[in-house]
């Protein structure tokens, strides 16, 4: 279970990188991008074939952006999701946070094992400042049931 000390040490990183946007623009991963960027982060877009989505420069991989990242938010299908923690440990990433959907077992194992501080089953846009309109009552409404991380 993801920890709320986590999740804090994660949304207070303000350079990101992305991994799960799609060309056609219409994935979460494009969503959570945007939204991370219109909220002040530093966000670079990971895409390992497109040079640019949407008119963001895109990188193949964390080694080739152009500065160091605190964090990756992972929106990939769980068996890319492994492809993008063994990119962050030989980068020297210690953050992940998957998004609900990326993660898996062996995901959540690999990075306990290689000391990358990961938040899984928790949605980046219900909880990066300023939480806003649907996001914010999606949250008022996990923390009334109970369920946000504590």
């Amino acid at each position: 279970m993801t920890s709320k000390n986590t999740v804090e040490d994660f949304i207070s990183q303000r350079t990101l990188a992305v991994a799960g946007l799609s060309r056609s623009g219409k994935k979460f991963g494009n969503t959570a991008y945007k939204e991370l960027k219109q909220k002040g982060y530093e966000v670079f877009a990971l895409h390992p074939e497109a040079e640019s989505i949407e008119g963001e420069k895109c990188y193949p991989d964390i080694k080739s952006l152009p500065k160091p990242v605190d964090g990756v938010v992972i929106v990939t299908k769980p068996e890319k999701t492994m492809n993008v923690l063994q990119n962050m440990v030989d980068s020297g990433v210690k953050r992940a946070w998957m998004q609900q959907g990326a993660e898996s077992r062996e995901a959540i194992d690999f990075c306990i094992k290689n000391g990358i501080k990961e938040v899984h089953g928790e949605c980046i846009i219900m909880f990066a400042p300023p939480v806003q309109s649907f996001h914010k009552f999606h949250r008022w409404l996990w923390g009334f049931f109970g369920k946000l991380p504590k």
